[in-house]
C-alpha cells in the first residue's frame, strides 16, 4: 500500500468518526487518535500457504440438498479449512459432521437482506448458536445505514451480539456502500461488539475488492477481524486479500488456477 493510499484511507475513517460521534456510544475506534490497522496478511501467512486455512467454505444457496451439504463439510474437514458457512436450517447437520475437527460451523442470520427487526434477529442468532453454530455471520440493516440511521445499524448489531456468546462477523454488503458508509459501518460494528467485519453476502451486484478489504482493515484497527467475502475464487485472489488485510475469506471453493474469474 502506497503512502498516499494510505492517508486517502485515513482520511476517510477521520470523516466516518466525525459523524458517528455522538450517534452511537463512545467506543475507543471512535477516538480520533484510535491507530488505523495495518495493511498486512495474517499470522503465519507465506506467499505458498494454502489460503483454505483462512477460508469459511461456503454454501447458501437455497436448491443446496443435504448430501451436497455434507459434500461441503467433508471437504472443509479435509482441507482445515477454517470453517462452513451455511444457513440456519442445516447448521445442526454441519455441527454434528465437523465434531473433532478444527473446522467450525458458521450459520448466518438475517440473510441476505438484512432487513428483519431486532427481536427476530436475536432469536434466530440464538437458535443458530443452541443448534451448533460457533459463530454467527449477521447482514446489517444496510437500508438503515444509508439513510444514516446509525443508531438502528447499533442496535441491530449489538442484539446479535448479545444473543450469540460466540464471535459475531457484521456483513456489510459493501458493493451498495461508498467509501464513506464502508468506514462508517465498520466502525458501528466494531462499537457493537462485532469480532470481525465482512464485505459481502455474494448474493449483491458485487464482491469484495482489495480497496475495501484495506479501508475495513485500517478503520477497525487490529483487534477486530476482517473478512473478504463475494467472488473470491482462485488462490490468487484469496492471496490479494489476505494482503490487503482480510484474515477470513469467504468462497465456495479456492481454484488452485490464478486466472479463475472473480464472477462479478
Amino acid at each position: 500500500m502506497t503512502s498516499a493510499l494510505l492517508a486517502e484511507l485515513d482520511a476517510i475513517v477521520a470523516a466516518a468518526r466525525d459523524g458517528l460521534r455522538g450517534r452511537v456510544p463512545d467506543h475507543p475506534r471512535l477516538a480520533a487518535d484510535a491507530p488505523g490497522g495495518i495493511i498486512e496478511p495474517p499470522p503465519g501467512w507465506k506467499a505458498e500457504a494454502d489460503p483454505m486455512l483462512w477460508t469459511d467454505l461456503t454454501l447458501l444457496k437455497p436448491e443446496a440438498t443435504p448430501a451436497e451439504i455434507d459434500q461441503l463439510a467433508d471437504r472443509a474437514r479435509a482441507a482445515h479449512a477454517a470453517a462452513v458457512c451455511v444457513n440456519a436450517g442445516v447448521v445442526d447437520r454441519v455441527a454434528a459432521r465437523l465434531i473433532g475437527s478444527t473446522t467450525r460451523p458458521i450459520s448466518v442470520v438475517g440473510f441476505p437482506l438484512g432487513a428483519g427487526r431486532r427481536e427476530s434477529l436475536a432469536a434466530e442468532t440464538r437458535d443458530a448458536v443452541a443448534a451448533g453454530a460457533r459463530e454467527i455471520d449477521m447482514v446489517i440493516a444496510v437500508g438503515r445505514l444509508r439513510g444514516g440511521d446509525h443508531r438502528y445499524v447499533f442496535d441491530h448489531v449489538a442484539a446479535c451480539v448479545a444473543a450469540a456468546g460466540v464471535p459475531v462477523k457484521a456483513i456489510l454488503e459493501t458493493c451498495y456502500l461508498a467509501d464513506l458508509e464502508i468506514a462508517q459501518a465498520s466502525l458501528i460494528a466494531a462499537a457493537a461488539g462485532a469480532a470481525f467485519v465482512k464485505t459481502s453476502t455474494g448474493f449483491g451486484s458485487a464482491g469484495a475488492t482489495e480497496r475495501h478489504v484495506a479501508l475495513m482493515r485500517r478503520t477497525v484497527g487490529p483487534e477486530i477481524g476482517v473478512k473478504a467475502s463475494g467472488g473470491i475464487r482462485s488462490r490468487a485472489q484469496a492471496h490479494a486479500m489476505l494482503r490487503a488485510g482480510a484474515n477470513r475469506i469467504g468462497a465456495s471453493r479456492i481454484d488452485a488456477d490464478p486466472s479463475a474469474t472473480r464472477g462479478y
